[in-house]
């Protein structure tokens, strides 16, 4: 799922090309996108760009008399920049919004229609589909502290939780654990006062480092390679690869269609965490550390 620096780039790379621009026509492929009635969708027809903003994992497009399209991209959903009146061809294409210079269309990989796009009306509209995470650049070590002590979650879900912080999925809590050193199922509420700052200060920086790269990477061209998969991550999607850190090779706990990687050595002190599939398997053979790991792998 497109996470805040994929949103980011998406924004730098979308404000030079509609920003100021008239939507001249809104095409829809799959009924199933649409979730809202009214306003109609045809009333953002003809009407201009006045801003672009992020909620959430949101895109919300803000047109002439408050009236707003908000996409939310999900799993597979991606955006692309095509010629004018590009042809919604096959059976991934959901929307296409044409501009003088070129159309932005919507496609979402699979069989399952989980994007949505909302035809808002209003602020309290907007806001009403917000989440309500905090923002991280917008708090301080406090209100992120407050946030995520509200309830006692592992850090892997506090993080995920878009109620709790803006922006953030699979993908980069992996990298923001690793980054400050931190296994992903302590709880929030057993976190040493060092741990928080820590974990503030990897959520922040490990935010900003991608936001950047990737708004530079949209600078130059339309990102069409978004990806929860990127070549500098450090941990995640790189399973059986070596930390960058310690060269301990990348662990993982698989759970329904998703996966936190993360590094032994580097964020458990040595523990590898059960892995569902596996626990079930092995049973009470589950290998507790790196060293029993490796010698369950020579037998």
């Amino acid at each position: 799922m497109p996470e805040l620096p994929d949103i980011s780039a998406y924004i730098s790379a979308l404000e030079p090309r509609i920003l100021g621009q008239p939507l001249e026509r809104v095409r829809i492929a799959s009924v199933f996108l649409l979730r809202t009635v009214d306003p109609p969708l045809s009333s953002a027809e003809g009407r201009t760009v006045q801003s672009i903003r992020r909620i959430g994992k949101r895109i919300a497009i803000g047109l002439d008399d408050d009236l707003w399209l908000v996409l939310h991209l999900m799993i597979a959903g991606r955006l692309h920049w095509r010629p004018p009146h590009a042809k919604l061809a096959g059976r991934n294409a959901l929307a296409a919004f044409d501009f003088p210079s070129g159309s932005l269309t919507l496609t979402e990989a699979g069989s399952k229609r989980r994007a949505s796009l909302h035809v808002l009306r209003g602020e309290a509209a907007l806001l009403s589909i917000d989440p309500g995470g905090i923002e991280i650049f917008s708090t301080d070590l406090d209100g992120f502290r407050a946030a995520l002590t509200r309830e006692n979650r592992t850090l892997k879900r506090a993080l995920t939780d878009p109620r709790i912080v803006s922006g953030v999925g699979n993908a980069y809590s992996d990298e923001i654990l690793h980054a400050a050193q931190l296994s992903p199922i302590t709880q929030t509420h057993k976190l040493k006062p060092d741990e928080w700052e820590r974990l503030f200060i990897a959520t922040r920086s490990t935010l900003a480092l991608w936001t950047a790269r990737l708004r530079a990477e949209a600078e130059k061209s339309f990102p069409e390679g978004v990806t929860a998969f990127r070549p500098g991550f450090a941990v995640h999607g790189r399973f059986g690869q070596p930390c960058p850190l310690c060269g301990q090779k990348i662990q993982r706990i698989r759970y329904a269609d998703n996966e936190t990687n993360y590094c032994a050595r580097c964020q458990t002190g040595g523990k590898v965490l059960a892995d569902r599939s596996l626990s079930r398997l092995l049973g009470s053979d589950w290998p507790r550390t790196l060293e029993e790991l490796e010698a369950l792998k020579c037998r």
